[in-house]
């Protein structure tokens, strides 16, 4: 059974690093995959999604000939499942490139769905107290229903913006304070770094939305 919370973070987790793979004519397995630095980010991730999953978080290694290093990540995947096989067509063209569906503003409607999201592909920049979320290559009428589902779904205005050839939502300070206000509570402990500090109250390193 996947319950509401679980499809919540699934549903950020495919909007942000998860990839969906197809098994079979009907199904799809998400794989998750992090740097070691956020590894135990992706264990809350493994913890809540327990019962859908077909291993623990195992440790990889990757050489990059760039930099001339090896980096530790750590991986894990879901059981291949319906649900799945259901968002890999909502979220995958035919070709196999990633994109956002037609009904996307009915998909992204909760503020957990947001913070995966977010701790996945977000940045906050103190100096100019603005927020990105960094995206794939979307066509230009997918980005616009991206920016309508914030709108209509979290009163959020933001505008595409783009970086190194890749399309980012930018959210200037006003905005950006209330994506931080909406996603605060669910932002894991690990991942605070990704946000401001509550101006508010003095954080402590617990949220009302994560478990861990």
């Amino acid at each position: 059974m996947v319950t509401k919370r679980q499809r919540e973070i699934l549903i950020g987790a495919i909007l942000g690093d998860g990839y969906l793979q197809r098994t079979g004519k009907r199904n799809a397995r998400l794989k998750l995959e992090h740097s070691e630095r956020q590894r135990d980010y992706l264990w809350w991730k493994y913890e809540e999604l327990r019962n859908l999953m077909q291993d623990r978080p195992k440790p990889i290694q990757r050489y990059n000939p760039v930099w001339k290093r090896t980096y530790t990540y750590y991986r894990c995947q879901t059981h291949s499942m319906p649900l799945l096989g259901r968002y890999k067509r909502a979220f995958y063209a035919p070709d196999g490139r990633k994109r956002i569906p037609e009904n996307i503003d009915r998909l992204l409607k909760s503020p957990l769905s947001l913070a995966v999201w977010f701790m996945d592909d977000g940045h906050f920049y103190p100096r100019d107290k603005v927020a990105y979320i960094y995206l794939p290559r979307y066509a230009d009428e997918e980005l616009q229903r991206l920016v309508m589902a914030l709108k209509n779904n979290f009163g959020l205005s933001c505008r595409i913006v783009w970086k190194k050839g890749y399309p980012c939502l930018y959210f200037p300070p006003e905005e950006t304070q209330r994506l931080m206000e909406i996603i605060r509570p669910w932002v894991h402990p690990t991942m605070r770094h990704k946000i401001p500090p509550d101006p508010v109250t003095t954080e402590d390193g617990r949220s009302e939305g994560i478990t861990s």
